[in-house]
């Protein structure tokens, strides 16, 4: 399977739903994708196994604030530079380029580079869905070592970040990204083949690609966004929330839903009943232009179909929601139940830190651009 000209918007429509609100808007690279393509051809999409096991796989994609990546594209060199430092460190030559983060606008942003180098892209990520902190993917999970870590920005800098922990990795780049200016190109976790096979969240490109052609769930409701109020918590760090009204129409007439957001839409409620809860996906689906609204684009009036999907099942184990379920963002007890696949914990657990780089709208560090 090859990502060319044709199939991209469908992959970045796709990537934009696995966001779920957040990851930063895949429209601002999806024309990066488009050039790259353009120019180096289309992009080869291999299974991990098909690569030797000890294969050098370089996960990639932006940290900082999405505002600041959509101003900020980076230069064509970037992916060259962290190749190099790369292999540098490793001694080995790259087989592979693997997205760290498939949902918003990491999606692209891997086979942009992956074009630029002439490398494929691996059928996998290390998310399977857009999350606000560098160490909440799945990766960390399996308890492979963040670092080496590679920062870069269009200038020439290049940060190396190493013998940290998945928090302190956060840590680090956070002030890194700030330095940078509020954006960076970034590698971390690195792995081998075998490990993307056995570790990461396997048909990441696929999923996207099914999603963007609109071969996804039918949505749990469509509507029209009633309210829309922004406050700030006292609980996840501080960050701003956003609580969504969705009001009902056609055959979803009469029925009211409630959308809560932090940088992404966390929980779906309906009379109080959790009718999906992260680490499920929960995308808010345009009507007009099959396009997920980001969290901080959703306003009144807009029309729109509530989508929700489970995440990779790494997530709903202990470890997974502990790292990435609803008391890591501020929300223990909601989903006690459980959300659309039954998975929540329900027990309190630490906030860790953030993956966004600077200035967001939280003021956190994110792998993708997340808000």
């Amino acid at each position: 399977m090859n990502v060319d000209a044709g199939a991209l918007a469908d992959f970045a429509r796709g990537c934009a739903v696995l966001g779920s609100g957040g990851g930063g808007p895949a429209d601002v690279t999806l024309p990066v994708a488009g050039q790259a393509i353009e120019e180096c051809g289309p992009v080869p999409v291999v299974d991990p196994a098909a690569l030797p096991a000890d294969a050098l796989v370089m996960p990639v994609g932006l940290v900082g604030s999405p505002a600041v990546a959509a101003e900020r594209i980076g230069g064509s060199d970037e992916p060259a530079r962290l190749r190099a430092r790369f292999e540098a460190l490793h001694g080995a030559p790259v087989a592979a380029v693997m997205s760290s983060e498939i949902g918003g606008l990491n999606g692209c942003v891997a086979v942009a580079w992956a074009a630029r180098l002439g490398l494929p892209l691996l059928d996998a990520d290390s998310m399977g869905r857009a999350f606000p902190r560098m160490d909440q993917n799945v990766l960390e999970l399996a308890g492979l070592r963040p670092g080496p870590a590679v920062l870069a920005d269009e200038h020439g800098h290049t940060v190396v970040i190493d013998e940290v922990d998945g928090a302190h990795l956060e840590q680090f780049a956070r002030a890194a990204v700030v330095a940078f200016g509020g954006r960076a190109a970034s590698t971390d976790y690195p792995l081998t083949a075998g490990q993307a096979a056995r570790y990461a969240v396997a048909g990441s490109v696929t999923r996207a690609l099914v999603l963007g052609r609109g071969e996804g769930p039918a949505p749990l409701l469509t509507g029209k966004v009633s309210s829309v109020r922004r406050y700030a918590t006292e609980t996840a760090d501080g960050d701003d929330a956003t609580g969504v009204l969705l009001e009902g129409a056609g055959p979803d007439a009469g029925r009211l839903v409630l959308v809560e957001a932090r940088s992404e839409f966390v929980a779906a409620l309906e009379d109080g009943t959790p009718l999906a809860v992260v680490p499920d996906v929960i995308a808010l689906v345009d009507v007009r232009t099959g396009w997920a609204v980001p969290v901080e684009e959703v306003r009144y009036g807009l029309r729109v179909h509530l989508v929700t999907m489970p995440s990779a099942p790494a997530w709903y184990t202990p470890n997974g929601l502990r790292l990435a379920g609803p008391s890591a963002f501020g929300l223990a007890g909601i989903g006690a139940d459980g959300g659309a696949d039954g998975g929540a914990d329900g027990s309190p657990g630490p906030r860790g830190r953030v993956r966004d780089g600077s200035s967001s709208t939280d003021g956190r560090p994110s792998r993708g651009g997340t808000p």
